[in-house]
Parts: C-alpha cells; structure tokens; sequence
C-alpha cells in the first residue's frame, strides 16, 4: 500500500494475513484476534518458518485465513498435535488457536499435560464462555447463571459446577513459563493483548518453554445479543470471573 505525500499510513494487512472474508460472524472477535497473531508473526520475521494448527471449532478454518503453514488437529488434541511437531521439527515457531470447548473440555488432559511437560509452544485460547460452532451450547466457561441452549435457565453450579478458570490453572503447572489473560472488548484491552501474544511467541523462540494467552472474546450470537451489547457483556459479566493480567512469567 502507498501513501501519498503527507499522509501517514495507519493501517494495513498483515503479510501473515490471507485476503479472503472469513465465514465468522458479524462482531465476533475471532478476527481481531487473528489479526494480532499475524500482525506478530510479521513483527517478528517468523512468517516462513511458522506452523499453526487449527482445532475443531468456529476456528477450524483458521489455515484459509493466516499465510503459514497449518494443520488441522482432531476435537482438543492440537497441543499434542504441536507437540509432535515442535519436536521433529524442532527450528518452527509452533502455535495452536483453540476455543473453550476445545480447550478446556474434551482437550483439557492434553493441554494440562502439555503445559506440565513444558513444551516449547504458543497456545492462543478463545474464550467465549459457550459453545460457538455447535449452537451455543453450554461450555466448560460459561458464566453461573449464563443462558445456554443446554442451560435455558441458566448454568446452575450446584448441578453443572463453576466455570473452569484456566489461566490460573495452567499457571500452576511447573513447566509454563508464560501465561496471560487478556481480553477484545475495547482498543486498548486489544493493544495489551497483542504485547502479550508477542510475549508468548518471543518465549518459544528463546527457548522458555510452555506459554498460553487466552483471550476473552465475543459471541454476538449465541450470546443472542447485538455486537455492542457483547463488548459490554465481556467487561461487565466476564472480567469479574475472569480478572485480566500475567498469571505467570518467567522470562528466563
């Protein structure tokens, strides 16, 4: 893109970045997100020697979207999936993008271990608080008392539990290195979300061990809300249950 003379060029697609339209839908914050990882991918001059992979999920065309190399891993095991990959190829920057449902519920042993094992690679986690791709239903996140199509009165925790925090899980485990919750709701929630994904890719590539960002994001939909009112929700219903900030740090 050129500019002109005195003007000053704002904004731009990412090399990383594929220019297609993705199928997500209208104020989801899926693409903000994508943006981020790519615009640190190209930061970093990572682009040629990145490898994503993608989850079952809303995310699951995620190869069609980024310019790297991308596999696509069965319903929760792109961690173990990652760890097979960084190992034989041990010179990639290795990352997955998994959502709730397939992170925290059927992959949960999976990235629990990985993290125990301290494997050397990026997880970016969507957190919505529901089941985005299967019609909304009630997710491992999902707020107490939050409206589902599985929980039509409500996430009941004396029958169905409480939400699983998994930043501060995952912080605990003595092989992670790096673990940040971060959230889309505003523009400056978004900047330190970015400083965070880049944090967790310059970890992998020193060498660190384990880093997790998870990302609190919107569901317009199935939230059954407008676009605005699901920026809102995020800051007023889920930053009291998930508090943003570093988990855990280690830097070297």
């Amino acid at each position: 893109m050129t500019t002109q003379p005195g003007e000053q060029l704002v904004y731009q697609r990412p090399e990383a970045m594929s220019e297609v339209y993705t199928h997500y839908c209208p104020g989801c914050t899926h693409g903000i997100a994508h943006r981020l990882v790519a615009e640190v991918i190209d930061e970093l001059g990572i682009r040629e020697k990145t490898v994503g992979v993608a989850p079952v999920g809303c995310s699951v065309f995620a190869y069609n979207y980024f310019e790297c190399d991308f596999v696509v891993a069965a319903h929760g095991r792109a961690p173990a999936m990652a760890t097979g990959l960084k190992r034989v190829l041990p010179d990639r920057v290795v990352f997955t993008y998994q959502g709730d449902g397939d992170l925290a519920s059927i992959g949960l042993a999976e990235i629990m271990h990985a993290a125990l094992r301290g494997e050397n690679i990026t997880v970016i986690f969507i957190n919505n608080a529901i089941y985005g791709m299967t019609g909304g239903q009630m997710a491992p996140t999902t707020l107490p008392g939050m409206k589902t199509t599985s929980s039509p009165n409500g996430r009941d925790v004396e029958s169905s539990g409480f939400p699983i925090r998994m930043s501060e899980l995952l912080a605990q485990m003595d092989g992670a290195t790096y673990v940040a919750r971060r959230s889309l709701h505003n523009p400056t929630e978004v900047r330190k979300a970015k400083k965070a994904i880049k944090q967790a890719f310059e970890n992998q590539i020193h060498g660190f061990g384990f880093s997790m960002v998870e990302l609190l994001s919107s569901c317009p939909t199935n939230w059954d809300v407008t676009p605005a009112e699901a920026l809102k929700f995020i800051e007023t219903q889920m930053l009291p249950v998930y508090p943003l900030g570093d988990y855990k740090s280690i830097k070297s």
